[in-house]
């Protein structure tokens, strides 16, 4: 009897849909912030002319690579971080931080030597012309310190996130965005003394910001997790070992984040074959969904960090169950929320967009149906995922999303567009038949249950 008022007490004190927004909010601002940060720096740049602005855009495609993998790493920090604080073991915490940093600060490091290796190289040979070429060069070789700086601070942000501390996180782009827009524009343009330095000024305002960023976020870890470096001994009996362990967990997150970038930058080559009219379309709309759509992915992200730690807690079923039904519910809310932007965006293309051309305006119009229900079952999908690589089980969820990218959207994508030359909003709707062939891939395995006994802790 008393092992079951204990039990019913642990199910009364589930976490609620409450602590997925207290987690989750920063989570969504601070994307946006990210995601409007990039926006602003081509507005920058564009004033310099189509030359400065094609030299920003290839030296970011080729650094955004090496970014991209440090990104998708330290999102499998993240969930490790949540397993780890569940338990409150302070040598998994450790372990999990001190590898976690080891990591990306490795791949930070291999990155920027072979770009700076062969970078100049690879812009000679992809660039229209010498002097967009010479442009990029001089962007890139300055942006390496952003890189660098990422390594640390995304890692740490992570390890913060994972903790359930995602307001600091926030704070450090509340700091750095104002200081990445005032100095670069005070460097593009030689203002109060300072030489022009054109779009080599973008990336110096940039590699300051994040510079300070990461400063931050250190200086945060240090004074909030400082104790951690007083533990003795690692995860896995020794560092190295604890690193593979780390690699091990980590790899099919990484492989997953790296794969929707290539195959999202892969499907943008095959819309450029479509009419002007079609493509301004698609990469108008391409931006939109993945801004707005920050709040529900970021709802699933929060979702999984909380199982995650409830796991490592050894929370029983039913409590988990009552949390993940609770998120659930609201999960669908935010959804609803994103169908509502994209909505607005769509059925209002003249008031929004009123310089465009009027097919490009009917194409995002007729994008309106497939948007007003793709939020739904990729919301779900996201919070089947995320609950499943909590519990561990990144290998089977990374082989969801990499083959249905790559053995129906992408070819799909291709065929309809080369082939066809289908309307647009046929070729935009691939994105939700995806996320209806992952549906039952997902949910299947989610209901089996077994992700409820799971070991985080081994």
């Amino acid at each position: 009897m008393a092992r079951t008022r204990q039990q019913t007490a642990d199910v009364q004190s589930a976490p609620g849909a409450s602590d997925v927004f207290s987690l989750s909010w920063p989570m969504t601002v601070k994307a946006i912030l990210l995601h409007g940060t990039v926006v602003i720096d081509g507005w920058l740049v564009s004033s310099l002319g189509e030359v400065s602005l094609a030299a920003m855009g290839l030296a970011a495609t080729i650094a955004g690579l090496v970014s991209g993998i440090i990104f998708a790493f330290s999102n499998a920090l993240q969930i490790r971080t949540a397993q780890a604080f569940g338990t409150n073991d302070p040598v998994f915490r450790k372990s999990v931080l001190a590898s976690g940093l080891a990591l990306g600060v490795g791949i930070g490091v291999v990155g920027v030597v072979a770009l700076w290796l062969f970078g100049q190289a690879i812009l000679l040979a992809i660039a229209p012309d010498a002097n967009v070429a010479a442009e990029a060069w001089s962007y890139l070789s300055i942006f390496t310190v952003v890189i660098l700086a990422d390594s640390v601070g995304q890692n740490i942000s992570s390890h913060f996130n994972g903790c359930g501390r995602t307001k600091i996180p926030l704070y450090s782009y509340m700091l750095s965005v104002p200081i990445n827009i005032i100095l670069s524009v005070i460097l593009i343009h030689g203002y109060f003394g300072f030489p022009a330095m054109g779009v080599a000024g973008a990336a110096l305002g940039s590699a300051i910001a994040i510079a300070v960023q990461a400063g931050f976020l250190a200086t945060m870890a240090w004074r909030i997790d400082g104790d951690l470096r007083h533990v003795k001994g690692w995860r896995n009996m020794a560092f190295m070992p604890t690193i593979r362990r780390h690699v091990a967990f980590g790899w099919p997150i990484a492989v997953t984040f790296i794969s929707a970038n290539f195959s999202t930058r892969v499907s943008m080559l095959i819309f450029s074959q479509m009419s002007i009219a079609a493509f301004a379309a698609m990469t108008l709309i391409m931006p939109w969904i993945m801004v707005a759509g920050t709040l529900g992915m970021q709802w699933a992200q929060a979702t999984g960090i909380i199982v995650a730690q409830l796991l490592g807690q050894k929370r029983d079923e039913a409590t988990l169950d009552k949390f993940l039904s609770s998120s659930w519910r609201i999960g669908f809310f935010a959804a609803a929320l994103v169908a509502a932007v994209y909505g607005i965006l769509c059925l209002l293309p003249d008031v929004i967009y009123p310089q465009l051309g009027p097919d490009t305006r009917a194409y995002l119009g007729s994008f309106a149906l497939v948007l007003l229900v793709l939020p739904f079952p990729k919301q779900s999908n996201a919070i089947c995922g995320n609950t499943l690589r909590a519990s561990g089980d990144t290998v089977y969820v990374m082989h969801i999303f990499v083959w249905s990218q790559w053995l129906f959207r992408v070819p799909a994508t291709a065929v309809a567009v080369l082939v066809f030359g289908v309307h647009p909003a046929w070729v935009l709707s691939l994105m939700f038949w995806e996320e209806l062939l992952k549906f039952p891939l997902f949910h299947r395995r989610l209901w089996r249950g077994d992700w409820k006994q799971s070991d985080v802790a081994a």
